[in-house]
């Protein structure tokens, strides 16, 4: 059966489906009241990972080896310290400086099957670490923080660059992809030794128009890979939606994707990678759905068509908005859950034609998560 993991402004939440009606209902908490801004669930031994963000007294690590029962702080990852005599970075769009401090853990991703204990973790101001003791300590990874390019990197909806998409292949865990805003999409072939900027074909029509193509100032509000055709990438940009075939070297745009392109979330199948689903919104300073009617789109066929999906959402004055980690599919790709800034949580069984509310008394969500048992 399945369980569900949600993190918010004032928690995480564990919710566990019922064997008999597979209904789901809250079955364990942590962290009332602390703002819980991502959760990760290691499959390859059980482990849940949370990230908190206390305000003043800064970002912490917590992890539990009993399903959620008990939590223990573990080492939070730390820049190094700026050298002597060096200029500070500062953004190339504000020219504020960009502190060399971890201001919100944005991403967290397992390793590989032949890694174990490895972990990864993608943050703000832009800086990438990985540890190989189940998050005991953490090294920033040098080559990339380092490399010249992040001086173009800039903020997006936050003040300051930052990594919230690691994808790592499959089929060789020393392949990792990386989705940054705003930095484009970034790869390594050898472990993190090396780097290179991909992700071409995107667009930002924020930038002047000769720049727009540039691969180093887009923003892709969330990159996705699909599990079983590793080589499939979806996008959803600042811009539209993109997706690739060729391993995320190359993006081609979809125009047209239901009643808006606009969003943060996109969830790809892990079977069948012309399947996707996303959480469309009115662009830019507004951010809430199409008309007041909360949807999720889909598309069966790589983004020629798309279906829009409402039954069971709301119609009617709906303000909702999905963060980038607020829609996930699971392992068979029928089961879809899908949480709201307004703090409403909806699950669907199959593949999104029909939803479920499971909650609208949540405070507003950051992320979820499904967790999986035969």
């Amino acid at each position: 059966m399945h369980k569900i993991l949600v993190t918010s402004r004032k928690g995480l939440f564990l919710f566990d489906q019922d064997s008999d009606t597979s209904q789901y209902a809250i079955a364990k908490t942590a962290f009332l009241g602390d703002p819980v801004t991502l959760a990760l669930h290691d499959p390859r031994d059980g482990t849940l990972y949370a990230a908190l963000k206390h305000g003043h007294f800064g970002c912490k690590l917590h992890k539990s080896i009993d399903h959620g029962d008990t939590w223990s702080e573990i080492a939070t990852p730390a820049y190094p310290t700026f050298p002597e005599g060096r200029e500070p970075d500062r953004c190339p769009m504000r020219q504020i400086e960009i502190p060399w401090k971890l201001d919100l853990i944005w991403a967290l991703a397992t390793g590989g099957d032949d890694q174990p204990g490895r972990l990864w973790c993608g943050t703000i101001p832009g800086g990438l670490f990985k540890s190989d003791d189940h998050g005991e300590t953490w090294q920033i990874v040098e080559s990339l923080w380092n490399h010249p390019a992040r001086q173009k990197w800039f903020g997006g909806g936050y003040d300051f660059p930052g990594i919230h998409s690691i994808c790592v292949d499959p089929r060789n865990s020393k392949v990792i992809t990386l989705g940054i805003s705003c930095g484009g999409v970034w790869r390594s072939e050898d472990d993190g030794e090396t780097w290179q900027q991909i992700g071409h074909g995107q667009r930002s029509a924020y930038m002047p128009p000769e720049q727009a193509h540039d691969p180093e100032t887009q923003d892709p509000h969330l990159l996705a890979i699909c599990r079983d055709q590793p080589d499939h990438f979806w996008i959803q940009h600042h811009n539209g939606v993109f997706k690739s075939s060729d391993g995320a070297k190359n993006f081609t745009e979809i125009e047209e994707a239901g009643p808006s392109v606009f969003g943060f979330a996109v969830a790809v199948h892990p079977k069948n990678p012309d399947t996707a689903w996303l959480a469309p919104a009115i662009k830019d300073e507004l951010r809430y759905p199409v008309d007041g009617k909360f949807v999720i789109t889909r598309t069966r066929d790589g983004g020629k068509t798309f279906d829009t999906l409402e039954t069971g959402l709301p119609q009617d004055h709906s303000y909702d908005l999905v963060y980038r980690h607020g829609l996930a599919v699971d392992s068979t790709g029928l089961q879809l859950v899908a949480g709201s800034t307004t703090g409403n949580l909806w699950q669907s069984p199959d593949q999104g034609d029909t939803w479920h509310t499971l909650s609208n008394t949540l405070p507003p969500i950051y992320s979820v998560a499904f967790i999986e048992s035969a």
